[in-house]
């Protein structure tokens, strides 16, 4: 008898095990959690209202990876320094690159738009981005647990119909947007959507510089021109600047993070802040 109820502990435990993965950023979260389901655990690393150009995981962070599977790595800044430490530390766990398949664009400068040589890490500000992340999050779970690939797929066909959604939403509200139009942000987070949207980001500031007095009147100028109706500024950065900025142009300061876990929704706020339908 004993016998008997060990062999179904173990076979319940086998059955009912999840697969415990890291994510890096709240929105990669929110990918891996909608295709994963309740068959995955996922552990996050940069916490709400932190920075990951600088983040340093906690003791028990550190503890979450070296007791996962799988670490998705999105490419954002603190993976450079961490990752390696990840992976000496936990060296059965597999590291999986969800930025796979996505041509990475070069961050913008502000005033004249020149591009230096460092590629912007936010590729899940576009929803044709997060459809690559869904699919290549799919292909490493169903590799991993290939017991449940069929679950894992009716979610990813679910996921992709939401981004589709988002998608569409988001071109509704743009429609009337002439092509190239530009909309102000403090640091330049939203590249990847201005790319899809057809859309101009205009950066005031660069590697956490803020523009010169001469630099911010021509900022300032170039803003009026274009009918700029909103300044992007995010919780994780001061908007001393920005503020002094829509004080003279007479705009709304917008605080959006690209780093909130419902994205969809972030998206959509973004839209109707650039159109001007608040």
């Amino acid at each position: 008898m004993k016998k008997i109820v060990t062999i179904l502990i173990l076979l319940t435990t086998y059955i009912f095990s999840n697969i415990n993965t890291v994510s890096s950023i709240l929105p990669e979260q929110a990918f891996i959690e909608a295709i994963g389901g309740d068959k995955v655990n996922v552990a996050l690393m940069v916490l709400p209202g932190n920075s990951p150009h600088t983040y340093e995981p906690k003791p028990s962070q550190m503890k979450e990876v070296a007791r996962a599977d799988l670490y998705f790595a999105i490419g954002v800044e603190f993976e450079k320094v961490w990752l390696p430490k990840f992976t000496s530390l936990n060296s059965r766990m597999q590291v999986i690159d969800v930025t796979k398949g996505i041509q990475k664009l070069a961050m913008q400068s502000h005033l004249h738009h020149n591009e230096h040589e460092t590629l912007d890490p936010h590729v899940w500000t576009s929803p044709e981005n997060v459809r690559i992340i869904a699919k290549n999050i799919y292909d490493a779970l169903a590799a991993a647990d290939p017991e449940n690939q069929h679950y894992y797929r009716q979610n990813l066909d679910i996921f992709l119909k939401q981004i589709a959604q988002t998608d569409r939403q988001i071109r509704t509200i743009l429609k009337e947007m002439p092509k190239g139009s530009k909309f102000m942000v403090f640091h330049p987070s939203w590249g990847y959507f201005a790319h899809q949207y057809g859309l101009t980001q205009l950066p005031v500031e660069v590697e956490g510089k803020s523009p010169k007095p001469r630099e911010l009147i021509e900022l300032i100028k170039e803003a009026r021109q274009e009918k700029i109706k909103a300044v992007f500024t995010q919780p994780e950065f001061s908007d001393s600047v920005a503020k002094t900025m829509a004080k003279e142009l007479n705009i709304k300061v917008v605080k959006v993070s690209p780093m909130q876990k419902n994205w969809s929704e972030n998206l959509l706020n973004i839209a109707r802040a650039i159109a001007g339908k608040e």
